[in-house]
């Protein structure tokens, strides 16, 4: 049996793997570049957790490559120190240094010199969530309540605006889950992200969606008002349905200009028990908070009609394949897969366990709403119609 080599990455190689990871490609297209499976190029990314490691650099203080050869040479005929130094205008106690600290007078080599000092500066900086072991808890307190490491960082900067040391990036929370060298944050609180990988995955890898089935006498989202597409104001939903396994699914429902989230269980995905679910919901509101709901082209809504004379809602249908236009409910359906992982059967799941994850997303801080909660917009807009 045949074994293939072991395959040696140079470091042009490596750049351009890492560029291709940035942008966005999958490992297997990366991997077919070089005619080698995934898993080699998982190996590479996988001890920083997918994270490029910043380019090293030396300083300008060290000795260069050039000048260990020049001190080799010096040695090699019997120069002094002294005189080596002067040639290479430094410090003669900075060549004693090199040369006692790699082998002495009888043993110095340039080439290995200089890969021990490239070896020695392998120090990395502490990380910020170690020197504050406080910062660290708290990080790892709310990590644990399911937020983002972007909420956390958010959070933390609108709670504690003149305290640095209780300040964090999210980039810095990543980094100390992803690269476990760091040893900020233990490797099982990556359990409590939204996504559940081993490795950093590019922010420009792509999510498709997928086209949707006719629907009678809908309506456009591109009749939609425009106080609806800039969300000036309150009362214009998204929703939609995300399934698990035995034909069960969870409808799901998000207020454009606060993204508040409510929950609704349905037993099944026929449009009268769809649209039965989506007018219960309804009437828990305000009709000033609830003016328009933007759907995809999915059946369950074939019955749209009857919603709306229920409700007096206005319906709004996205174009094919055109996930985008539900923005919102979209990113909102991401951040339920914490809660309602795919390949799971979501019909185990009762209303009341279906609020309390809703509650529980409507009081993280979110960025676009420069980190207030989902909840405290909704109360403000419940409060300015009381």
């Amino acid at each position: 049996m045949a074994y293939r080599t072991r395959i040696k990455y140079t470091a042009a190689q490596k750049a351009e793997i890492w560029d291709r990871w940035q942008r966005g490609e999958p490992l297997t297209a990366i991997g077919r570049l070089f005619d080698r499976p995934s898993s080699s190029i998982f190996t590479m990314l996988a001890p920083t957790g997918g994270i490029r490691p910043p380019p090293r650099r030396r300083s300008g203080l060290a000795l260069t490559l050039a000048e260990r050869e020049e001190i080799s040479r010096g040695l090699a005929r019997d120069v002094s120190l002294r005189t080596i130094a002067a040639r290479l205008k430094r410090a003669p106690s900075t060549i004693s240094r090199e040369v006692n600290r790699n082998g002495g007078l009888q043993h110095y080599r340039a080439s290995h010199a200089d890969q021990a000092a490239w070896d020695r500066t392998r120090r990395p900086k502490p990380c910020k969530l170690v020197r504050e072991p406080a910062l660290g808890r708290l990080v790892a307190r709310k990590l644990r309540l399911h937020w983002s490491p972007q909420q956390i960082a958010g959070w933390l900067k609108r709670e504690y605006p003149h305290n640095e040391s209780r300040q964090v990036s999210h980039e810095t929370i990543y980094r100390s889950l992803f690269i476990q060298a760091r040893g900020a944050l233990k490797k099982e609180l990556q359990q409590h992200l939204r996504t559940q990988r081993a490795i950093r995955r590019s922010r420009h890898a792509s999510h498709k969606g997928d086209g949707k089935g006719q629907i009678k006498d809908m309506v456009s989202i591109r009749e939609r008002p425009a106080a609806v597409e800039d969300r000036a104001v309150p009362g214009h939903w998204e929703g939609d349905l995300i399934f698990g396994t035995h034909n069960s699914q969870i409808a799901t429902l998000v207020e454009r200009h606060t993204r508040y989230v409510m929950l609704a269980k349905v037993s099944n995905k026929n449009t009268e028990t769809v649209i039965n679910a989506l007018i219960k919901q309804a009437r828990k509101l305000p009709g000033e908070l609830y003016q328009s709901l933007t759907w995809d082209r999915g059946k369950e809504m074939h019955d749209h009609k009857r919603f709306t004379l229920a409700t007096d809602i206005k319906v709004y249908f996205c174009d094919p394949q055109s996930p985008w236009q539900r923005g919102s409910n979209e990113n909102t359906n991401r951040l339920l897969r914490q809660y309602f992982p795919k390949g799971t059967d979501l019909s185990v799941h009762s209303q009341a366990k279906l609020n309390a994850v809703a509650r529980q997303l409507n009081e993280r801080p979110r960025k676009t709403l420069e980190y207030e909660t989902p909840a405290e917009r909704f109360n403000a807009c419940v409060a300015s119609i009381g």
